[in-house]
């Protein structure tokens, strides 16, 4: 087991025993689909591209890829970000 697996280990039990979301104690990005309309990206990195019909979003899990129709950012915060669109799917990409 590598070093970065065995420290994911440890933060994921130690957010257990203390009962913290994963979210927040392993820097992990939190994704709420609403609908087909809408996508809300917690703890991101940064928007990698964005077109009408592809948003990518970098995220400490790899890229997410958003792809859709009439895509739009609606809100950019340092660390949340809205899609709103007809939404078709959303993948991570390592």
């Amino acid at each position: 087991m590598s070093w970065k697996d065995r420290k994911k280990q440890f933060q994921k039990q130690v957010a257990n025993f203390l009962d913290i979301p994963g979210d927040l104690m392993m820097d992990l990005p939190k994704v709420v689909l609403v609908g087909d309309v809408q996508v809300f990206i917690e703890n991101h990195r940064g928007i990698l591209g964005y077109t009408a019909e592809q948003v990518r979003i970098s995220t400490t899990l790899g890229d997410l890829e958003i792809t859709g129709l009439d895509l739009c950012l609606k809100n950019i915060l340092p660390d949340e970000i809205m899609v709103e669109g007809r939404i078709r799917s959303i993948v991570f990409k390592d």
